[in-house]
């Protein structure tokens, strides 16, 4: 009987730990698996779909003015399954309308009147929209639903003040305006979630389907416009000098001076019609943005970055020629697109250009940058090298940043690291990641501070929202890399990248491909630092003499599977250090020996975690 009892509870047992390493699936995702729409190899399904959407916009700008008119035709394909009813639009600028629903305050010089729609129609046919609910997401009835695999066609034309008080867009200064998020935008439909109802609250970010894009920016002479995308009219709108230079400059390794301050004094860059129109196309593309100034200056060089096939992105800069970081803005593009492409993640920077404006935000956006001046150029590099490192992630991947934004901010934090090793040294780097990244969420106790990482961003705020998109996401993929090695890490990490870029994938393909790609079942790491409330907290509970050395007890007080380095003083003065990985854990979450073999008496014992900082280090280290 006690024999039967045993296999019994020893089964019931093996069943309990087989079930604990399944990683949580949120209803949504089991029914895209259902649906084959997504595999649990981590793959597209092959079922897989996403919807698609042409856009031809006309835009006008006339600064000092900040009034902004625009024109848009779309053309929506519906390559879902499903009929569509009610088309959600997205007009996030409406975030700026006094009363909208945000996560901060806003001042006076940061509130609008938002977007107003002009007209409207679908199909042809004139419609009402609705001017009585001017939120951030407006729905509208179709006459009859969009069919599976059928397309829509809506025009808009629209107008909007741009905000005296830049932010992520904005009134630089009184004829400088970066535009962003300036045009009405059919919302993402997708394989898992609908329609994508999620509200812009100016903390989370976008989600964006991949469109193709044709834009007019239409601004005085003397005014230049920079964008997202291919300038397809240069000719048109610079003269014939500005023109040889901006052509240089996309071939050329050397920094260019497109337009200088006494260039800009002269008055004679542009074309001198009343007005230019500069005429920027891209496809299969997540956004698009725009600055204008009349005083900005413009730099330009380019840079290889795929050396298979000898390919060169330009790097841009625009920039008040008193912003002395910024004359070197250019070179920090070069080095950024030159290390990342062959580096981390190393995969060729996926644009034709980037383009690096002086502004407030320190955002990024696909092709462009709206980064702020400060007097520290290496902190300057850091920030531009960050926001560049999001090429990859989100505007590649396609990653859901308002719901999933460690997705993309963990690994442009990840690439920020990796990167700023190879320029500062590790030393200065990791120093600067602990403070910068790592470093609050490490000693504050607040319980928002151990929400899960996976939890959905839209639901979150505050720190809990910065340290899980950030720091603590970082940290994960960092482990992660140091538990497979960096050959296997790549190998994981490339496979994602291939199966997923262009298209919409979320966390659970990202784990899943992982565990495909290794061979390894990883969802007791996964589990550990993505799904669970833990944190970094280790201790050395005791060291003991054994036969072959010394055997030193470790405590997972804090839960996380994170790599530390166990530092060891012998009494004859000499040192070693042994590595105590994140597998170290995998047995036991709990509990843990390390085996030290020498023959020498030990004096001491400490664990160190580098950027893995531990939570009380206070019991980390043991002395005879």
């Amino acid at each position: 009987m006690n024999r039967y009892l045993t296999i019994f509870f020893l089964t019931i047992f093996c069943l309990s730990q087989a079930q604990s390493q399944e990683l949580y699936v949120p209803r949504d995702v089991k029914q895209a698996y259902k649906k084959e729409t997504r595999s649990m190899d981590g793959r597209p399904g092959k079922n897989y779909w996403q919807n698609h959407g042409r856009y031809a916009i006309s835009v006008t700008a006339n600064p000092p003015s900040r009034r902004i008119t625009g024109t848009e035709s779309i053309t929506y394909f519906n390559n879902s399954p499903d009929a569509l009813n009610n088309p959600f639009i997205k007009l996030i600028l409406n975030i700026h309308r006094p009363g909208a629903v945000r996560n901060g305050i806003a001042g006076n010089d940061y509130l609008t009147s938002g977007i107003h729609i002009d007209a409207f129609t679908v199909n042809g046919v004139t419609t009402k929209w609705n001017t009585e609910n001017p939120s951030v997401n407006q729905t509208f009835r179709l006459p009859r639903p969009l069919a599976s695999h059928d397309s829509l066609h809506l025009t808009f034309e629209w107008h909007y003040d741009v905000s005296v008080e830049s932010n992520r867009e904005g009134a630089i200064d009184s004829t400088t305006f970066f535009l962003a998020y300036f045009y009405p935008r059919v919302s993402v439909y997708d394989d898992y979630m609908g329609w994508d109802r999620m509200a812009f609250t100016d903390s989370q970010e976008f989600y964006n389907d991949f469109n193709d894009y044709t834009v007019s920016v239409t601004a005085p002479k003397n005014f230049i416009v920079w964008g997202t995308g291919d300038l397809l009219n240069a000719a048109d709108v610079l003269q014939p000098k500005y023109l040889d230079r901006f052509n240089r400059s996309m071939q050329s390794d050397a920094i260019i001076n497109i337009a200088t301050a006494q260039d800009l004094a002269e008055k004679n860059i542009t074309a001198q019609n009343e007005t230019n129109t500069w005429k920027w196309a891209a496809n299969n593309i997540s956004d698009m943005t725009f600055a204008v100034s009349d005083h900005f200056v413009w730099d330009g060089a380019s840079v290889i970055v795929d050396n298979a096939t000898n390919r060169r992105a330009s790097v841009q800069s625009a920039y008040n020629d008193t912003a002395a970081d910024y004359h070197h803005m250019v070179s920090f593009g070069q080095h950024s697109l030159n290390w990342l492409s062959n580096n981390w993640p190393g995969v060729p920077y996926p644009f034709n250009k980037t383009t690096i404006v002086q502004g407030y935000a320190d955002m990024e956006y696909p092709m462009m940058v709206n980064d702020s001046n400060t007097p520290d150029t290496t902190f300057s590099k850091f920030v531009v090298e960050h926001e560049i490192a999001h090429s990859w992630f989100p505007f590649y991947m396609g990653i859901n940043e308002t719901r999933y934004g460690f997705m993309d901010e963990g690994w442009a934090t990840t690439f920020e690291l990796l990167i700023g090793r190879a320029d500062q040294g590790t030393e200065a780097a990791e120093r600067s990641y602990r403070g910068f990244r790592v470093a609050q969420w490490a000693r504050d106790a607040a319980a928002e501070e151990d929400i899960p990482i996976i939890t959905p961003g839209n639901v979150l705020s505050g720190a809990g929202l910065g340290n899980n998109e950030y720091g603590k996401a970082s940290l994960g993929y960092l482990a992660m890399k140091d538990l497979l090695g960096d050959d296997e890490f790549r190998k994981c990490l490339h496979a994602f990248m291939d199966r997923w870029h262009g298209k919409h994938p979320i966390p659970w393909d990202f784990f899943n491909t992982f565990n495909d790609v290794s061979g390894k079942d990883l969802n007791w790491f996964w589990n550990a630092w993505y799904f669970s409330n833990g944190y970094i907290d280790f201790a050395v509970d005791k060291v003991e003499k054994s036969r072959k050395g010394y055997t030193v007890s470790l405590r997972n007080i804090g839960g996380y599977p994170a790599p530390a380095d166990l530092a060891v003083v012998y009494k004859d003065g000499t040192m070693d250090t042994i590595h105590v990985g994140p597998a170290t854990w995998q047995a036991d979450m709990k509990n843990a020996t390390v085996t030290i073999p020498t023959k020498k008496d030990i004096q001491s014992v400490e664990l160190k975690g580098g950027i893995f900082m531990d939570a009380d280090v206070t019991n980390n280290s043991w002395k005879q």
